[in-house]
């Protein structure tokens, strides 16, 4: 454990070199910090904190950077996330109450983050595994051709064309739009198979088929693979920060375009509560220079996906992690309010 005395000066080093940019000496910490020690008291904690492994020295300086293990521990001990100001809370109220729907909502979402954080802005979509069912609507488009739409409390909606094995009129569809949505609307989509497994059974036999084709349509749709969808915004960002990554950006630009990865990397945050990844934390090769700052959100304090930003490890931590928390609390309200 480090003493608080270090920690102060581990976290003033941090501070500045994502300040500035440039190595941090002693002297520029004492100038610049009330540390109440003096220039070789801070020497000697530089000193150790190097031997320990939080901060080193670049080559080329005489300064010092933080490592990953310094980083680490200085988001740990992080007193609290930097607040948004009372006009950054009312742009991001106003930009996002703005969307007309669900994918208008992720891709204002995605621009708002990237804007925000100047980082990269990962934003999955509403997952159906994690939603509940608003309202299951059945439409007949010919005598044996159906229309399902699947409406969830996130407000996505999905469509399947449903052809059934013989005519199905019109009292026949009311009165399963009527059953279906009394088993199933405001229920968990893990709950929907059990709730209308036995649902054909109470039709005429001839109606039968078509209702069991109609549920199997229903339950493939919630377990359909490309469900998980994501949208990325800001990659000019990195740019910017070019001489922060060994050599070139190029392996980070590779790893953003694989989803599976920033999928994988975005499931590693809970449910809700905030997940920062640092350097060599991420599994990806490709990713082992930048960090993850991701979070879920959702209606009803329960996350139905995620969101996050990816940069440079050399990143405004507090800044950013208010930033990614900021954002996700007002999706979450206008999911809970659509």
């Amino acid at each position: 454990m480090l003493s608080e005395r270090r920690l102060k000066v581990l976290r003033a080093i941090v501070q500045d070199y994502v300040g500035t940019e440039e190595p941090v000496g002693s002297k520029a910490l004492t100038e610049r910090h009330s540390l109440g020690v003096s220039p070789a008291t801070v020497r000697n904690d530089m000193a150790a904190l190097e031997d320990e492994g939080y901060i080193a020295q670049p080559h080329t300086s005489a300064g010092r950077i933080p490592t990953d293990k310094g980083y680490r521990l200085f988001v740990d001990k992080l007193a609290g996330v930097k607040p948004m100001t009372a006009p950054e809370r009312r742009a991001i109220q106003n930009f996002l109450d703005g969307a007309v729907d669900l994918d208008d909502v992720v891709a204002r979402t995605v621009r708002l983050l990237a804007q925000l954080t100047r980082q990269v802005a990962v934003v999955q979509y509403p997952s159906l595994t994690r939603s509940t069912v608003r309202h299951v609507e059945l439409l007949a488009l010919a005598p044996a051709r159906l229309m399902l739409v699947l409406i969830t409390d996130t407000g996505r909606v999905e469509q399947r064309m449903v052809d059934a094995p013989a005519p199905f009129g019109e009292a026949s569809l009311a009165d399963l739009r009527a059953r279906l949505n009394s088993r199933v609307a405001g229920r968990r989509f893990s709950d929907v198979p059990r709730l209308v497994e036995d649902l054909p059974e109470g039709f005429d036999a001839e109606d039968r088929g078509t209702v069991t084709t109609v549920l199997s349509t229903l339950l493939e749709t919630l377990v359909e693979e490309n469900e998980e969808r994501l949208i990325i915004g800001g990659t000019a960002n990195l740019t910017r920060f070019g001489h922060d990554f060994p050599l070139t950006i190029r392996p980070v630009l590779e790893a953003l375009e694989e989803q599976v990865v920033l999928l994988k990397l975005l499931g590693e945050a809970g449910d809700s509560g905030m997940t920062v990844r640092i350097g060599h934390e991420n599994a990806y090769e490709g990713l082992n220079s930048t960090s993850v700052v991701s979070v879920g959100y959702g209606s009803g304090g329960e996350a139905v996906a995620k969101l996050g930003v990816v940069g440079p490890t050399r990143m405004d931590y507090p800044g950013t992690m208010g930033a990614v928390r900021a954002v996700a609390r007002y999706v979450g309200q206008i999911l809970a309010e659509s």
